[in-house]
């Protein structure tokens, strides 16, 4: 294989010092006209691509932020990736996108991975509940903003929605609309997002004056359709079936719209279901769902805000506080709980 062009490849062909040809590429005002000339001519011609990682290690900083989102697969963290890139692009900084898929071993490697690459800093939702990778990721003093979830300890900035509000938006709707036998269509246990939106739910019942029986969890071991559609057929097989469902994202949502639909359930008469994140399949759906909003390119763009301002030279000198952000969720009402 061919060895790359360096710049003193550069310099031999254009009759220049190493220095004159740096000078030329990073400070070209400072190199006479016919010089320029010849060294620009020089590098088109030798297709000369000056190494942005080596310069990165010189400056001390990178260009580069890294995303680790849960699942790619859900239309709701491709919003967040969409708005960390926008707020990057604006500051001259890339996003390298990354996907834990909901596996604590795969977000430390790649924890590992940008730690390796140097990222400038990490924006991410974490998937290991003990809090394990976090700790280790410490080790390397990148800074990281959380994503999706509260922070914790007050040594990282995070941006999140609050959900527990959410839980409640959604199930207090069902109540008004005369439902009283509930159930929570769940996930991993271990996800903060799981247990708060459960912790509204429950909220919404005691503001109702009813009892926590009203609401009955069915639990899956993941947040995509397929979990969805298996949580439908559990609820097609009991004897006392619920009234109305709440799914803790809109993928288990659809799953468990696509399960009951499929075999002949009412929705809404029968059965009715909302969701949580509103992704745009929500409206799409076949019996459009009520959801719970999370603004999720703005969560996007106000973590890689964050991180920028974090990494900034002058925080750096100044050693500035984490910072936290809960934005609000709202409900968006639509078939799949309004009886006609």
């Amino acid at each position: 294989m061919a060895r790359s062009v360096s710049i003193k490849d550069v310099a031999h062909a254009a009759g220049v010092s190493v220095g004159t040809v740096s000078n030329v590429i990073n400070r070209p005002d400072t190199v006479a006209a016919d010089t320029r000339v010849r060294v620009l001519q020089a590098i088109k011609h030798l297709g000369y691509v000056r190494s942005e990682s080596a310069r990165q290690l010189r400056a001390g900083q990178s260009r580069i932020m890294g995303l680790l989102v849960l699942d790619m697969g859900n239309p709701f963290f491709v919003d967040v990736a969409r708005g960390a890139e926008r707020a990057a692009r604006k500051a001259g900084l890339g996003v390298m996108v990354c996907n834990s898929a909901q596996n604590p071993d795969e977000e430390a490697e790649y924890l590992s991975l940008f730690a390796e690459q140097r990222v400038r800093g990490v924006m991410l939702t974490p998937a290991d509940a003990t809090g394990r990778n976090l700790e280790a990721f410490r080790r390397h003093r990148i800074p990281f903003v959380l994503v999706d979830r509260v922070a914790e300890s007050a040594t990282e900035s995070s941006v999140s929605v609050d959900d527990v509000a959410g839980g409640t938006l959604a199930v207090r709707h069902l109540i008004e609309t005369g439902h009283r036998n509930i159930a929570y269509v769940s996930g991993p246990p271990g996800l903060n997002q799981v247990h708060d939106r459960r912790i509204g739910a429950l909220n919404a019942l005691a503001e109702a004056g009813l009892g926590p029986e009203c609401l009955r969890e069915v639990p899956t071991e993941r947040l995509d359709v397929a979990s969805g559609r298996d949580a439908g057929a559990r609820l097609l097989g009991l004897a006392d079936r619920p009234t109305a469902v709440f799914c803790a994202n809109d993928l288990l949502a659809l799953g468990v719209l696509q399960a009951t639909y499929a075999a002949g359930v009412d929705i809404p008469g029968d059965l009715a279901i909302v969701g949580y994140d509103d992704i745009e399949f929500a409206a799409a759906a076949a019996v459009p769902l009520t959801s719970v909003r999370q603004p999720a390119v703005t969560m996007g763009a106000l973590a890689a805000e964050l991180l920028i301002d974090e990494t900034s030279s002058d925080n750096l000198r100044q050693g500035s506080g984490p910072r936290t952000f809960v934005l609000q969720p709202e409900l968006v009402v639509r078939r799949s709980t309004l009886k006609r």
